[in-house]
């Protein structure tokens, strides 16, 4: 369902929220039993009121007696009610926080197993905050729910019901009265919706704009656009705060039109019922217990306005959860895929096309045939596809025509897991995550031992600026920030380094690091090809000289191939490449 449909359908969001509850049943009994507990002992106050107030039978007669025995009753039935309110509070808050908590994990875990494509296109900070923010707003939506719905409905029900059964004229008078708060609770809930579910999206929004600047605030800086990011950052903020105005402005009548009409019945009831004791159809204990019920009548309506006031700001917030639950999850690996547990490295790219955007493809009529360990270099001008022909191989995309094949099977028969774990990727775009050092070395290998992190680490030229770090290996990482661009670039290749996959994608795995320290990277780089088949994405020509196969990637094809020697003679672009790159400093 999309995020359009999705809006249209309100109840299937309730029903879906509704659902979370499903395998709760003992708790929800539990719950309900408790509701009623709590009722009960709340509404039984009035009545206890009453009779103390009619043991005072005249001027110095009072019946102590009973007077006492009233009183004790008070004490239990605040005692138990007490008791019973903190058992539901206890118990709801772990049905609630474990509702959100199931269905925060299943958004997390769901967004691990979208397409690519998907996750290209959407905002990763509206992606955040629909796990994190929307989902706190959903539990605290539902734990108002939960604490103060049932036991507001229940109590309007059974305070009619005892005030039919005190003098059913008074009841009449309450129940005519009531609609007014019920009508103008609805139209103001109804008017708020709308706003409520306009807020969730700009505040995603907004979330997903800090998310961009703050990611690239190097570059905000050196280019000077904090007066256009301000600008564009204000006119969001600003659509928000109008939402949040009128969700809140819409939100906050309903407390004090409810109280203005419950004010009324209890204004109706006080001068009707003081009619009716004086001539007798009640006694004044029993006028003040139905003041009483009349207070406590009108305090649900006000309870539960303010939660369906919360609940639409909370259907909003599920909405855009559920949204993202109902993406499709990657296309599952074809039935009877097989394992790649021994990959000997025979790649071959077959007529194929492929385009992000299926009218504009990036890559027309590819064709490629790799023998196991040799090594591949593509090179070309920035866009040209080179690094659509690695997501292919990694089948983070698939293709739109023709075939890629690794040990002559399309890649779609293998699993995904094993053929992923058959490539080793050192890209130009490093991550380094929360963690120590150790942690993020051996993310291919986990049950490395520290030596052998060290050993991976060495021959990536890494260990010497990692042992001058505060705790060494166990100095923890504070994502990209604890390093210099060229510093995460050697861990990512120490984690190729440990890990010694069966083949190898190199993507401009040295754009980040000194000319010296290249040299020697690329010597541990030769070690570690050898043997492997290797694909070597680079703009720097001197890293791919020595290549089995060098790949000119143009207008969506191989344009040329071939080795350096022969390439260069063939005087076509890779020369021209070439040659820009070196006859300068000749």
């Amino acid at each position: 369902m999309s995020e359009k449909n999705a809006r249209k359908a309100p109840d299937g969001t309730v029903r879906r929220v509704v659902g979370l509850f499903s395998g709760e049943a003992p708790r929800l009994l539990g719950a309900a039993l408790l509701t009623v507990a709590v009722v009960v002992g709340t509404l039984s106050l009035p009545v206890l009121s009453g009779r103390a107030v009619d043991c005072v039978v005249g001027p110095g007669q009072v019946d102590f007696a009973g007077l006492r025995e009233t009183l004790a009753w008070i004490a239990v039935a605040l005692g138990a009610t007490a008791a019973s309110q903190w058992a539901l509070t206890a118990l709801t808050n772990r049905l609630v926080f474990g509702a959100t908590m199931g269905l925060r994990r299943r958004a997390f875990d769901h967004l691990q197993e979208l397409p690519l494509s998907y996750l290209d296109a959407h905002g990763h900070g509206d992606l955040a905050s629909r796990i994190v923010t929307d989902a706190d707003m959903l539990g605290n939506g539902l734990l108002m729910a939960f604490q103060q719905l049932p036991v507001g409905v229940l109590t309007i029900v059974v305070t009619l019901v005892f005030m039919f059964a005190l003098n059913p004229a008074i009841a009449a008078v309450v129940s005519l009265l009531t609609p007014v708060s019920i009508f103008t609770a609805r139209f103001i809930a109804t008017h708020s919706a709308k706003h409520f579910s306009g807020q969730t999206r700009l505040r995603g929004e907004l979330t997903a704009y800090v998310e961009e600047i703050v990611g690239g605030i190097s570059a905000v800086e050196t280019f000077e656009m904090q007066g256009s990011a301000h600008a564009r950052f204000a006119e969001t903020d600003a659509a928000l705060g109008q939402e949040s105005f009128k969700a809140v402005f819409f939100s906050s009548l309903v407390n004090p039109t409810t109280r203005f009409a419950n004010a009324l019945v209890y204004a109706a009831i006080g001068i009707f019922g003081a009619f009716v004791a004086m001539g007798g159809g009640i006694t004044v204990g029993g006028l003040s217990a139905f003041l009483g019920y009349a207070d406590q009548y009108a305090k649900p309506f006000n309870d539960i306005s303010g939660v369906a006031t919360e609940l639409q700001n909370s259907v909003a917030c599920a909405r855009r959860l559920f949204s993202l639950l109902d993406v499709p999850a990657e296309e599952p690996d074809a039935e009877g895929a097989a394992v790649l547990d021994a990959p000997r490295g025979e790649v071959a790219f077959d007529h194929v096309a492929f385009g992000y955007d299926p009218d504009h493809l990036v890559l027309r009529d590819v064709d490629l045939a790799v023998r196991p360990g040799m090594r591949i270099a593509l090179v070309g001008e920035t866009g040209c596809g080179k690094t659509t022909l690695i997501n292919l191989l990694m089948r983070f995309y698939d293709v739109n025509g023709g075939s890629v094949s690794v040990d002559e099977r399309d890649v779609r028969e293998w699993t995904r897991e094993s053929l992923r774990a058959s490539w080793g990727m050192v890209l130009q775009d490093t991550w380094v995550r929360r963690a120590t050092v150790r942690e993020n070395v051996s993310l291919g290998r986990p049950d490395a031992t520290l030596e052998e992190v060290r050993a991976a680490c060495r021959e990536a030229y890494a260990d010497d600026f990692i042992m001058r770090l505060p705790q060494g290996y166990d100095t923890v990482l504070d994502g990209s920030a604890s390093l210099s661009a060229g510093q995460r670039q050697l861990l990512c290749i120490a984690r190729v380094m440990l890990a010694r996959p069966a083949m190898l994608i190199l993507d401009e795995a040295t754009s980040n690091i000194d000319t010296r320290t290249e040299l020697l990277v690329q010597r541990a780089f030769e070690s570690l090809m050898e043997g492997r088949t290797s694909f070597v994405v680079a703009h720097r020509l001197s890293t791919v000289r020595d290549a089995d196969l060098i790949c000119v990637v143009a207008d969506g094809k191989i344009a040329e191939r071939g080795t350096h020697d022969e390439l260069l003679a063939a005087g076509g672009r890779y020369r021209r490449i070439y040659e820009a790159q070196f006859a300068p400093a000749e």
